[in-house]
């Protein structure tokens, strides 16, 4: 199988449980809930997608013919900077598209740690490392348990009640980007508060200017 992705970059996480540890994102282009598309945005799915994950023109982008060649590429992003154990995070769009079995393996042999942020409408294949489930709209959920769950709020048809008795190790809110991110930011923050089962995530890489 060849793979075909946006970017590739070293960063450090801006988001959820990982916030502030360093890491790999491997961007894959391609999403199921909407096409990346201004003209197609109101009607899609997922209609409030902050990502651009259209094509291989980012930053370590292109099309990588195996899973070796891929595996290779983001480890020579870790390799340049990061310190420790190397950590991948695949993410898109909607990275189960194209993650399969034998890249989760070429990224092990490379020494990497794998995450993923995905949707969770396409069950996960084994040997990821870490989980993380961004549930959309009303979509039914395939992957129902992994080690974080982080829901953007608020989303009408996704209330948080509607998740906390799947199998996740962390449960996280994070309020919605956008022109409402005041208000978002305070309902998300007093839900909070009376629901503490739920940890408050914010996009800090926005603040301090990371990608």
């Amino acid at each position: 199988m060849s793979y075909t992705v946006k970017e590739i970059y070293f960063t450090i996480q801006g988001e959820g449980f990982h916030t502030g540890k360093d890491a790999v994102f491997c961007r894959f282009s391609g999403c199921n809930l909407w096409s990346g598309l201004e003209k197609d945005r109101e009607k899609a799915i997922c209609n409030f997608c902050d990502t651009d994950f259209v094509g291989t023109n980012g930053e370590g982008g292109g099309k990588f013919k195996t899973p070796q060649e891929l595996s290779e590429s983001v480890f020579s992003f870790w390799a340049k900077r990061g310190q420790g154990k190397p950590y991948v995070v695949c993410t898109g769009g909607e990275p189960l598209l194209q993650l399969d079995v034998p890249l989760i393996e070429a990224f092990h042999n490379q020494g990497l740690e794998v995450a993923i942020e995905t949707n969770g409408t396409i069950e996960a294949p084994p040997g990821i490392d870490w989980i993380c489930v961004s549930p959309k709209a009303d979509q039914e959920l395939k992957q129902t348990e992994g080690q974080e769950l982080k829901l953007v709020y608020p989303q009408l048809l996704t209330p948080p009640e509607k998740f906390t008795d799947l199998h996740f190790d962390h449960f996280f809110l994070q309020p919605m980007d956008g022109p409402t991110l005041e208000s978002n930011l305070a309902v998300t923050m007093q839900y909070c508060l009376e629901h503490p089962e739920w940890r408050l995530s914010l996009q800090t890489h926005k603040y301090v200017g990371l990608k």
